[in-house]
């Protein structure tokens, strides 16, 4: 099977997607955001008038703080986006390899399938006390427990997308007696693109949030841990602040992951639900 054949049987629908169903604009992303930032404000400005300051300060007090942090405190930002971006790679090429490996290795499947499944009924709770049984060192302890907690997603998220293949694709591409890999490079690897940028999308929150959990019980180091001494130390502002810069990060992510799906999937059309 030639490079050329393999090319006109990969998927090409949506090659040229009409003027009709443009990629929304920037400022319908960004407009809804505003308005939602805007209100929250407005919400917590008005509990402060009634609630003691220790349990809600102004917004002006929780901008002050979050200054504060970001002159004071980068560096445990730099490290747990440095943890999250190395957990989050890990365990999507370790989840595409267990996941393309249940696809296509039928004999193998159930084993794996059911070591995935059986992951995903054992609480983030068990994981974290069980790295810190099993690991003395506090960056393999957040790497284990966020590997171990994330891989299913991607696991099970990309062996769907590969039951989801098209009969008839896969019928044509057979027809060319091609190799196993160039099943894989030309059929296989260009349908997962969405499954794999969805599924990163889905996770991403959840990262945030188990790196916050795992670095308040396993690190001395990290957003976590900044919020567990502000806790300690009654400053409500200090965790609002470290808040407000997590739910920026998260915006940071997703937004760039929403730039590199545009990029990677420019050749599907947009559907419009009337």
């Amino acid at each position: 099977m030639s490079e050329t054949d393999a090319r006109k049987v990969a998927p090409t629908a949506g090659a040229n997607p009409a003027s009709s169903q443009a990629e929304p604009t920037r400022r319908e992303g960004v407009l809804p955001v505003i308005v939602v930032v805007i209100g929250l404000i407005i919400a917590i400005q008005i509990a402060s008038f009634y609630l003691p300051p220790f349990v809600m300060p102004a917004p002006l007090t929780i901008l002050y703080a979050t200054i504060d942090i970001l002159r004071t405190d980068y560096m445990h930002i730099g490290v747990t986006a440095l943890r999250l971006l190395v957990a989050i790679l890990f365990a999507m090429v370790l989840g595409i390899f267990l996941g393309i490996v249940m696809g296509v290795f039928p004999k193998i499947r159930p084993y794996i399938r059911s070591l995935v499944i059986i992951d995903t009924g054992i609480p983030a709770l068990s994981w974290m006390l069980l790295a810190i049984f099993w690991f003395p060192q506090p960056e393999v302890r957040i790497f284990f427990i966020m590997s171990v907690i994330l891989i299913p997603f991607y696991a099970l998220s990309i062996f769907d997308g590969i039951r989801a293949l098209p009969r008839d694709w896969v019928d044509m591409i057979e027809s060319f007696r091609p190799r196993r890999w160039q099943v894989l490079r030309y059929l296989i690897l260009p349908h997962i693109v969405p499954y794999i940028l969805s599924t990163t999308k889905s996770v991403i929150g959840y990262a945030v949030r188990m790196v916050i959990f795992s670095e308040l019980i396993a690190s001395t180091l990290g957003i976590g841990s900044r919020m567990s001494l502000a806790q300690s130390m009654f400053r409500i502002d200090t965790v609002l602040g470290w808040t407000v810069i997590l739910i920026v990060l998260n915006l940071l992510l997703q937004t760039a992951l929403t730039a590199l799906e545009k990029q990677l999937l420019k050749w599907r059309a947009e559907a419009s639900v009337r």
